[in-house]
């Protein structure tokens, strides 16, 4: 790693470059920053009578592989200047050293570790929400009743429950009730089986026909006649 001094409207003197090399301790800057290519110090001195106790300034420049870091400082010497510009580069150094420290994982909680070691922290649903904020946007969202059904929101859901008496029929009677009503299917009662069935155009002339069985143990299976009738 290089160190360069220079002055800018002042000469800066052999003396002043060798307690720059002694002050900017190379192995400590880069036990902080392994990536450091060189440093550049720039003195400077400010003539305005009126600032004497801040007329040099001394500004350090740090060029890594990472972002540059820059501290400066003015006193009423060069080398107090130097001494206020080091340690601030130094701090600056060992922010960012703890930071990518942290990044890498080194001494973070997990998300299930937090709501252990943390006290009170607010647990979040997949949504990203509170449980507070979740019940708050549940209960804004309207509920509306139709028939047997409640309907949350206002979403494009149509409801119609009708009910219909019927007489247990054969499946060639059901088929010409579908003719002449129009319709591609019709619920009806088998009359051999007493159980509830659908008949339904498929393609072309081709019809079919759904028999729903009661099972009580049905409900845990995948699928079940709620599926489509095109099949």
């Amino acid at each position: 790693m290089d160190i360069v001094v220079k002055g800018r409207k002042t000469e800066v003197p052999e003396r002043f470059r060798k307690h720059v090399a002694e002050k900017l301790k190379l192995e400590k800057i880069q036990k902080l920053d392994g990536k450091v290519i060189s440093l550049d110090v720039e003195v400077s001195k400010e003539h305005n009578p009126r600032q004497a106790d801040r007329c040099d300034r001394v500004e350090i420049t740090l060029h890594s592989r990472g972002p540059v870091i820059r501290a400066e400082a003015a006193a009423a010497d060069p080398y107090a200047a130097l001494d206020l510009a080091t340690g601030k580069l130094e701090a600056r150094l060992r922010k960012q050293h703890e930071k990518r420290h942290n990044r890498r994982g080194n001494g973070r909680l997990s998300a299930a570790e937090v709501v252990e070691v943390v006290p009170d922290v607010a647990q979040l649903n997949a949504n990203g929400q509170t449980a507070a904020e979740e019940e708050a946007a549940e209960a804004a969202v309207p509920t509306t009743r139709i028939g047997t059904l409640e309907v949350q929101g206002e979403g494009p859901l149509v409801v119609r429950e009708k009910n219909h008496a019927a007489a247990p029929m054969t499946l060639d009677q059901a088929l010409y009730e579908m003719e002449l009503v129009g319709h591609d299917f019709y619920l009806f009662v088998d009359s051999d089986t007493k159980e509830p069935s659908v008949v339904y155009r498929r393609h072309a002339y081709d019809y079919g026909v759904i028999h729903l069985r009661t099972d009580p143990f049905a409900g845990s299976e995948v699928g079940g006649a709620g599926g489509a009738l095109g099949g």
